[in-house]
């Protein structure tokens, strides 16, 4: 039988270059997303949509047992949604990054088929425990949040097979802001500079991690995080200066 795999935020950036490998993979793969997905997108193999906000609670409730009901149960589940509008960004932080996903752990934990191991993987951001200048303090909590809900499900979902762990990554080049940086080499060359592997990330690198999380591979991993920085983090605040200054 096939893998069903449930990304949730799955028509941008990682989701959707995670839809494109696990599609690539032989996965059945469902994909929850506010927006709905290109025509490209549309037409790869075995990917199914369901258009509707996380924070909809009967909308998301009646998505995840119709998807159930089509594609059959889960081997896989991911999160990637992200909180994006002009509501109160501390409630809506909450209610995207952290109610949501227990909601639809809780609801699908359950719906899981019968192979002995399974994946569920949260994307959260290193900002869940450094500080990311412009992102308001609700974002970094949730997060941060996001990081110790991983952990819980981990030890209570482990009786049951389910793996769950955490990838947090950087600033990631992806389709949406690949302009930007091409018209700012400026900024791209400080990002070469100061990361060790001396490039930036791609979603292409996040997403493959996922994947691996999602694997066979990582049969005995779980309650862990993965940063996925180029080894940015492990320089410290004074060597991140002086590399910059050129001192």
């Amino acid at each position: 039988m096939s893998i069903h795999s449930l990304i949730i935020g799955g028509t941008r950036g990682v989701g959707r270059e995670l839809a494109r490998i696990f599609s690539e993979q032989g996965h059945t793969v469902s994909v929850v997303g506010r927006r709905p997905p290109s025509p490209e997108d549309r037409a790869r193999k075995n990917v199914s949509f369901w258009a509707v906000d996380v924070t909809d609670k009967p909308g998301i409730k009646s998505a995840l047992a119709e998807i159930v009901a089509t594609n059959g149960k889960l081997d896989n589940l991911v999160f990637l949604q992200r909180f994006k509008s002009d509501g109160d960004p501390w409630i809506g932080e909450m209610d995207t990054s952290l109610t949501a996903t227990k909601e639809i752990i809780e609801a699908l934990a359950g719906q899981f088929s019968e192979a002995r191991d399974h994946s569920i993987v949260a994307v959260s951001s290193i900002a869940d425990e450094f500080i990311a200048h412009g992102q308001p303090a609700s974002y970094h909590v949730g997060k941060a949040g996001l990081l110790q809900l991983v952990r819980y499900f981990a030890v209570t979902l482990a009786s049951r097979g389910i793996r769950v762990n955490c990838v947090s990554p950087c600033t990631l080049v992806k389709q949406e802001n690949q302009a930007f940086y091409s018209q700012n080499l400026k900024l791209q060359q400080l990002f070469q500079q100061v990361i060790p592997l001396g490039r930036m990330g791609t979603t292409v690198d996040s997403a493959n991690v996922i994947a691996f999380l999602c694997s066979p591979q990582s049969s005995f991993v779980t309650g862990q995080k993965i940063t996925v920085d180029g080894g940015v983090s492990l320089l410290s605040q004074e060597s991140l200066a002086r590399k910059i200054a050129g001192l």
